[in-house]
């Protein structure tokens, strides 16, 4: 029964890891396909990319303002994944 539990949590932390992914992705495509950045989803979206971007957004500074948020809210994505592997396998070991 408890491995049951065990496998619940590391699915729900796995899916919140990818939904954080998915806010960072999204954003990044968004502004490289130049969507409206005053659309109420847009807005949604990079309020969400911001809140998981870990302080990245401005690591790198590239001339090219579609390639500075590729870039960072990349290397924030791939973060994220890194933290969502790392925890969900420590939950897994823990369990």
């Amino acid at each position: 029964m408890a491995r049951r539990g065990t496998y619940a949590v590391v699915s729900v932390l796995r899916v919140i890891g990818l939904v954080i992914v998915a806010f960072l992705v999204l954003h990044i495509l968004l502004v490289v396909f130049d969507a409206n950045q005053g659309n109420q989803f847009a807005t949604f979206v990079r309020a969400g990319a911001n809140t998981f971007s870990l302080g990245l957004t401005d690591l790198f500074v590239p001339a090219n303002p579609k390639v500075a948020v590729a870039v960072n809210y990349g290397i924030a994505a791939l973060i994220w994944l890194i933290i969502t592997n790392i925890v969900t396998g420590l939950v897994r070991r823990v369990g």
